[in-house]
């Protein structure tokens, strides 16, 4: 059993939690000032009047609505290839599988400017004009690899012997996938779909490179920074979008936690 921590490593981990948490309410706090010019601090006053003007935002629902389709989007191609992808790298051996795995995984682990720059210079010469489609295809790419993490993982811990005894005992392949495979990873697929989804709602660097004059929610805050008379606006918008992302990252990882308890039973190595 562990020991109780001491006094100082429970003071370490609270000032830590301060120290990534601390703007966040910062935020929170400048979304419910009477100041609406500068970051008076203490804020002279607390309100809620910021919130009613910034749902009347037509401009504001827009770039969320297209946000929210893209990100649906993204995530719907991510689920499909990504699994796609983690069942061939699962069942088959090859050669050069290790470097096509850093391949894959590439995406995600450049800067958002080299991609975004990659991606615009693909889509220039195959005469695609920017727009809502190759905002998709720019998510796409890298939340492939958030599904594909997710699924692989799942898979290594699934034993081929259960599809295989389903093929035996007279199933086709759909039925196999329905009845053997799909309930076996369906919690990471959840997981990978929700932590795609919240990445690709808040990309703003590629989408920068692929938007040309879409507006996503991402850019329509880099525009309101330059209206300082509305900086309490942002910031309740800001507050508005950590909960839609923050909620699917916590029940990604509370329902990736939960399975692997089930499937792993703690051990280790």
């Amino acid at each position: 059993m562990p020991g109780k921590p001491s006094l100082g490593l429970r003071l370490a981990f609270y000032l830590g939690m301060l120290f990534l948490h601390f703007p966040i309410l910062i935020i929170v706090l400048y979304a419910l000032t009477t100041e609406d010019r500068t970051y008076q601090f203490p804020p002279p006053g607390l309100t809620l009047r910021w919130f009613g003007e910034a749902f009347q935002r037509q401009d504001m629902w827009a770039a969320l609505w297209l946000s929210l389709k893209v990100a649906a989007m993204a995530t719907a191609i991510a689920l499909v290839l990504g699994t796609m992808v983690a069942a061939a790298m699962y069942r088959f051996q090859f050669w050069g599988k290790d470097f096509i795995t850093v391949l894959l995984i590439l995406p995600i682990a450049l800067p958002g400017i080299l991609t975004g720059i990659a991606l615009l210079t693909t889509f220039k010469r195959l005469a695609l004009e920017p727009g809502f489609w190759t905002i998709v295809i720019g998510h796409a790419t890298f939340c492939i690899v958030t599904v594909y993490n997710n699924v692989v993982a799942r898979f290594r811990r699934t034993g081929y012997s259960q599809i295989e005894a389903s093929m035996d005992l007279g199933a086709d392949w759909f039925t196999t996938w329905r009845m053997v495979v799909l309930p076996s990873i369906a919690t990471a697929l959840l997981a990978g779909g929700m932590l795609s989804f919240a990445l690709s709602f808040d990309e703003v660097i590629v989408t920068t490179f692929t938007a040309a004059d879409q507006k996503t929610l991402p850019i329509w805050f880099l525009n309101e920074l330059f209206r300082p008379r509305e900086r309490p606006i942002t910031n309740v918008v800001a507050v508005f979008v950590m909960l839609i992302t923050f909620l699917p990252i916590v029940l990604a990882q509370w329902l990736t936690r939960d399975t692997d308890d089930l499937h792993g039973g703690g051990k280790t190595g």
